[in-house]
């Protein structure tokens, strides 16, 4: 049986942003696997974790929490590919594809938390 938040757009989204996100921190420096590698890959999987969380909550309002927790993940991860970005340990068209996905995938989630919340009222 499939479970149901692999049928929503918005973590089948940020699923693909998790795998950008582990192709572009190969290209890292070494010495960075413990720094700017772990904490984007925690952060991007925080992502669809919190996503198939929050659709297997009993409530909207406690499906909404994860869903919020989620974007607060993108928000983190945002600021670490423009720290990466300013040490040059990304090249342009790696940042270009991530922030192209980060802005789509922001305002994906954005509209979904809006929509949820429209239900609890």
């Amino acid at each position: 049986m499939e479970k149901s938040h692999k049928r929503l757009d918005v973590w089948l989204k940020s699923f693909e942003l998790t795998k950008s996100i582990y192709e572009v921190t190969k290209k890292f420096p070494s010495e960075e696997k413990y720094g700017l590698i772990s904490q984007m890959r925690r952060a991007v999987v925080s992502i669809p974790s919190n996503i198939a969380e929050g659709a297997a909550k009993q409530t909207n309002k406690d499906a909404i929490q994860f869903f919020v927790v989620a974007r607060g993940s993108l928000s983190e991860l945002d600021t670490q590919i423009e720290l990466s970005r300013s040490l040059d340990m990304m090249n342009n068209a790696d940042y270009q594809l991530l922030t192209e996905q980060i802005n789509s995938f922001d305002s994906l989630l954005s509209g979904f938390i809006r929509y949820r919340r429209s239900r609890n009222q």
